[in-house]
């Protein structure tokens, strides 16, 4: 039976074979930024799984970008080798690998979540953070952010910059901008973190200008054939804070300037955000981007059912499917999904055997 979960989707000159998309998460297992075996087994299993897309976790420009000391970086050339082994693999496997590019703002400098995502200080290795204005994320921080000026916002604009070419070396095919989840480009979307009276402050205009221009920057060294994602938080979930509305607004100016699908995410911005879980709960900010913004959408947020993920591309709801954790208590998703929902989908020559 044909569905339309495992029907192809064409963006640019890339086809992905099927609507699955491996979320951007990151393993926390790197030192100074390189990729290694872990990385390589992580990423390719999921290609022998069956998906269309792996989008590798937030990827850091910069040293001083990273969530954490064990974070995958791209800001050295020695960095791309094993990228470009990891890379190859995916291909394939019939599936495409792409890459998100990060800088966590104030939300950087923490150790990895098993060694209880703390803000580490400078006797801990900790690095000095970088915001658009010197607010903290939690109250007790052992030091503020640093409010970025003029240099330090084209530092990070170059940073970009530098990571897209060898982005493009490394061989991926789609590339994505972190503009979501609290990290530094979402800090200067929002009101509740953004306070500054210059052109990159106050209005949503102002508020904007960063994002757009980390977009343009990569967009100098990016194909104009290969796709362009940006993720966003929809909303913030707190009082005052970056919008649905908003969201909408942005998608249609990331539009016009050649972005090609807006990866739908929401929160992460403020430690007092109120958020409703549930299935699907972030799926209706996809639908209303995709349908007043008029732009492909990937729906993402507690969709862990083939029927569920069914259900939302026969509505309309979205164009894409992202699956985290998911995907992290099941590498073969996309085969069990195909068998779930009676599509017969080639699996790896090696599994056959295991098919029926």
């Amino acid at each position: 039976m044909a569905t339309k979960l495992f029907s192809p989707f064409t963006i640019k000159k890339i086809t992905l074979k099927n609507r699955i998309v491996i979320s951007p998460m990151c393993q926390y297992s790197s030192v100074d930024g390189f990729a290694n075996d872990w990385h390589l087994v992580h990423l390719g299993s999921r290609a022998t799984g069956g998906a269309g897309l792996i989008i590798q976790e937030a990827t850091a420009v910069s040293p001083e970008a990273r969530i954490s000391p064990s974070d995958l970086g791209i800001w050295k050339d020695e960095h791309i080798e094993k990228l470009k082994q990891i890379n190859a693999f995916i291909v394939s496997q019939n599936s495409i690998p792409g890459v998100q590019l990060a800088h966590a703002g104030r939300k950087a400098s923490v150790s990895a979540p098993w060694l209880g995502n703390k803000k580490l200080d400078f006797a801990q290795g900790g690095w000095q953070t970088v915001a658009p204005s010197a607010i903290p994320y939690h109250d007790d921080e052992p030091f503020l952010p640093e409010a970025l000026d003029k240099n330090g916002i084209q530092k990070v604009i170059s940073d970009f910059k530098s990571a897209t070419k060898r982005v493009v070396e490394a061989g991926y095919q789609v590339v994505e901008v972190h503009a979501a989840h609290g990290y530094l480009l979402h800090q200067f979307l929002s009101p509740l973190t953004n306070v500054r009276t210059d052109e990159y402050g106050g209005s949503f205009e102002n508020r904007i200008r960063f994002t757009l221009e980390v977009v343009e920057a990569v967009q100098s060294e990016w194909p104009s054939d290969l796709p362009l994602f940006v993720r966003i938080s929809a909303t913030d979930w707190a009082e005052n804070g970056w919008n649905p509305e908003e969201s909408v607004q942005l998608s249609k100016i990331l539009k016009e300037k050649g972005v090609d699908l807006i990866d739908v995410s929401s929160g992460g911005l403020v430690s007092h955000q109120k958020i409703t879980l549930g299935p699907g709960y972030q799926v209706p900010f996809a639908e209303k981007v995709k349908q007043e913004a008029s732009i492909a959408t990937g729906a993402v947020g507690l969709i862990t059912e083939a029927k569920q993920a069914e259900e939302i591309l026969n509505k309309n709801q979205a164009d894409l499917i992202l699956f985290a954790r998911e995907s992290l208590r099941n590498p073969n998703l996309p085969l069990d999904f195909a068998k779930e929902l009676n599509d017969d989908i080639q699996w790896p020559k090696q599994y056959e055997r295991a098919k029926l």
